[in-house]
């Protein structure tokens, strides 16, 4: 690009971070803008399985592949499906070796410090919270935050998430409720703590499928499992319960799973208290905009997805390489680069949210596990 332009990227995610760091490989300078106060301001989530042709190609392009593996856990790619009394209908252990394919797991604050970690001091504002973005009289952009800072840029990209404050600028969708509720739960040391649940669920990855309610997550010494259910949106307002007390949380959901064996349950009735309720949410398959100067999306912001297909991580950082590879490619024509970034992220986000929304409907389908474990039995 040319020495004097300037590139705000709008949110310090995976693909925010990818953008970043590939960039900085070809000197070519950035500034990420991240709402967070620090680098552990909140928790990152659990495992994420990293793909070959997206993860994994973006950690290779940005030079940090080898860091990447030797970060990952190997036995958490194991997988168990199973119902609510427990019957386990698919039980693949992890690979022996993993080498150079499949679908390896890492931590998500590992992987995201290591990220960080690639990045030059200063690259990264913290505590830049975008409140509003818009396009001045002589064609830059301007950049509000809460605390009153002012940016100025040639190129905005929005790797802001889900209620990204950038697609405006591009878009008037916004993400619509997925049908399901979801608490995020914890449980430390569950050998100790839960050692029939810890058994029952294995290292790796869990699908336990009943009702249209799921337990899953990944196992391993410190769990990290979702308790979902097919509910109404309002569904979290309309309970009475107040979700931010651990125990009322924990009673109202061992009541939604009381016919549950107590192994699976367990996961309920033995969680730290650091439980989060949310509702999943998701951009329509497809979405995309005409283009607009100046100003693209990444990630969540451009094609929110349920995480029912393990992709959404996956596209993002996919996201980030390929606008960087473009934006490198085309160092004297942005318009060029974005033409050609989202020419092919647009067919290829689609058919990752459509792999997402199937995914869902086998999770909570009136027969499940039926379909899923039909599914893995074809992969």
């Amino acid at each position: 690009m040319a020495s004097s332009s300037s590139i705000a990227v709008v949110g310090g995610g995976l693909s925010g971070l990818v953008l970043a760091r590939i960039l900085q490989r070809h000197d070519i300078a950035c500034t990420v803008y991240e709402l967070d106060d620090g680098p552990a301001a909140r928790g990152q989530g659990g495992l994420l399985d990293l793909h070959v042709e997206s993860g994994q190609r973006a950690l290779r392009e940005a030079g940090l592949y080898e860091g990447f593996r030797n970060l990952t856990l190997p036995q958490a790619e194991a997988v168990r499906i199973m119902d609510k009394a427990g019957t386990v209908f698919v039980d693949r252990a992890a690979p022996e070796v993993t080498g150079d394919s499949g679908r390896p797991e890492i931590d998500r604050a590992d992987l995201r410090a290591l990220l960080l970690g690639s990045l030059d001091p200063g690259r990264v504002e913290w505590g830049h919270r975008l409140t509003r973005v818009g396009r001045r009289e002589d064609g830059r952009f301007e950049l509000v935050f809460a605390h009153g800072a002012r940016r100025t840029a040639d190129l905005v990209i929005g790797a802001d998430g889900a209620w990204s404050r950038v697609r405006p600028l591009l878009s008037d969708a916004s993400p619509q409720y997925a049908g399901i509720s979801y608490f995020d739960l914890h449980v430390t040391d569950a050998p100790a703590t839960v050692p029939a649940s810890a058994a029952l669920v294995g290292t790796g990855s869990v699908f336990a499928l009943s009702d249209n309610k799921n337990l899953g997550g990944h196992g391993g010494r410190d769990l990290h499992v979702g308790a979902m259910l097919r509910v109404a949106e309002d569904w979290l307002d309309t309970r009475g319960v107040d979700w931010s007390d651990p125990a009322a949380t924990r009673t109202a959901l061992l009541a939604e799973f009381a016919d549950w064996t107590p192994a699976l349950t367990d996961l309920i009735r033995h969680c730290d208290d650091d439980i989060v309720a949310r509702r999943i949410h998701a951009l329509p398959a497809g979405h995309s905009w005409p283009r607009v100067p100046g100003v693209t999306l990444v990630g969540d912001a451009a094609h929110l997805m349920s995480p029912f297909a393990g992709e959404g991580a996956n596209a993002a950082m996919l996201d980030g390489c390929e606008l960087a590879l473009a934006l490198v490619a085309h160092a004297e024509d942005v318009e060029a680069a974005l033409r050609e970034y989202e020419a092919g992220m647009f067919p290829r986000s689609a058919d990752a949210a459509r792999m997402s929304a199937r995914g869902l409907d086998l999770c909570f389908a009136d027969d499940a596990p039926r379909g899923l474990v039909e599914f893995f039995g074809t992969v």
